[in-house]
């Protein structure tokens, strides 16, 4: 099971109140979460402990697209989110479990997460990439600060 487990860590220059709001609300998660060269798409989302959500990603350059759904195991407001993710397609069974901690540090906010139950047929190493490529989107979203006009 080690091998199909991905750990990130990053400090974002935000305050853990935003970077949690990326998080919980569905047009901020569609718009950071889907690695590049992706278009996420949130069908349906209960933000609550034992709410479920239902989304897909389309691959933009060939038009493919696969769905996933899940259940919200655990939530601390600014602090924690564990949730499961299963794949619709039958090729990729199981549940995964990922579970992200956020912690406020002087200057903004430390974020470690952890994804186990990654289905045997992604490498790791892929998942491991496109979470990289989403941290980067999610720090593109909550690091600036837009004055309101």
């Amino acid at each position: 099971m080690m091998s199909n487990k991905v750990t990130l860590h990053r400090v974002l220059t935000a305050s853990p109140e935003k970077v949690f709001r990326a998080f919980s609300n569905p047009d901020a998660y569609a718009s950071w979460l889907p690695p590049y060269g992706f278009i996420c798409k949130v069908h349906q989302m209960e933000f609550e402990v034992g709410g479920s959500y239902k989304m897909s990603f389309l691959n933009f350059s060939m038009g493919n697209s696969h769905s996933f759904w899940g259940e919200f195991l655990e939530i601390k407001t600014n602090e924690l989110i564990k949730y499961t993710d299963r794949f619709d397609d039958p090729n990729l069974p199981g549940e995964m479990i990922t579970t992200v901690q956020l912690r406020k540090v002087m200057c903004g906010t430390e974020l470690h997460i952890v994804q186990e139950g990654i289905p045997d047929a992604i490498p790791t190493e892929m998942c491991y990439l496109g979470w990289q490529e989403s941290l980067e989107k999610l720090k593109k979203l909550v690091e600036p600060l837009i004055p309101d006009a």
